[in-house]
């Protein structure tokens, strides 16, 4: 065997924050100090390693000096725990209010997932998506103006359409946020999503003419905001932002039910971050 050093690209007080997030968990149980294999600050670390290299949890486990059903237990505990101090979407859209926002983007992103039983009511795989065409949980999320993710919902299986997606977990709160003057922006997925979102035009499919110049204008004016590459760059520069930092969002081997629970956690790590 051959030993080696390694660093975890993470800034320490990221790591210290989340030891005190477990530590505070530990307290609540009632966990008699000096029973668990890790401590707070070394879970943290296995738990940051597990988010940041999408490594096996066996071979964290082992670097850890701890059994793979301790690490599995440990990992989703810290999961959890983390997810917890996600924000919810009603209190997002205070903030929004509160700091003068000028609209708030509407996005949705498939994390990709192994395959699990379970089917439709067309007896189709649950978890499959026809438009990735591989099995995927379904997120949406609602981002700032300038594409840094805000919010994450739950997870819905792939089949399941963005736009149905939203309405179960987004559109209620985002239609009180429209209401009182913060608007939401989407692509044109969530066309038809209803009043206060607002989605590019696109030609009806069976006339040739082009649309008219106020939609025209409509649609310029969307795909020019904050001169990000419009609606559909702030969005996936969102999702990119998430999963790129924290790359086990980029495909779950755990249930797809956890899907929503990491990328709530993966959300609240991306916060402390800065």
């Amino acid at each position: 065997m051959v030993t080696y050093v390694a660093m975890l690209d993470v800034p320490r007080h990221v790591v210290e924050y989340v030891a005190r997030l477990l530590a505070g968990h530990r307290r609540r149980i009632g966990t008699p100090k000096g029973s668990r294999a890790l401590s707070p600050f070394r879970q943290a670390v296995f738990v940051l390693r597990w988010f940041r290299e999408a490594g096996c949890v066996h071979c964290l486990a082992r670097d850890a000096g701890i059994s793979q059903a301790t690490g599995y237990r440990y990992l989703h505990e810290a999961i959890d725990v983390l997810a917890d101090q996600a924000p919810e979407l009603h209190e997002v859209l205070d903030r929004c209010r509160a700091r003068q926002m000028s609209h708030v983007v509407l996005d949705g992103t498939l994390v990709s997932c192994d395959r699990v039983a379970g089917t439709t009511e067309k007896g189709n795989d649950l978890w499959y998506s026809g438009k990735a065409r591989h099995f995927a949980g379904n997120i949406q999320f609602v981002a700032a103006p300038d594409g840094t993710p805000l919010w994450v919902s739950d997870v819905e299986p792939g089949s399941v359409h963005g736009l149905r997606a939203a309405r179960i977990h987004a559109l209620p709160a985002l239609y009180a946020a429209a209401r009182a003057g913060l608007p939401t922006l989407a692509d044109v997925g969530y066309t038809g999503a209803g009043k206060g979102i607002h989605t590019p035009f696109r030609p009806h499919p069976d006339i040739a003419s082009p649309l008219a110049p106020d939609n025209r204008a409509h649609n310029r004016l969307l795909r020019g905001i904050r001169a990000l590459g419009g609606i559909r760059a702030l969005g996936e520069r969102a999702a990119a932002e998430l999963k790129q930092r924290w790359r086990a969002l980029q495909h779950v081997t755990l249930s797809p039910s956890r899907i929503g629970r990491i990328a709530q956690a993966a959300l609240v790590l991306n916060n402390s971050w800065k």
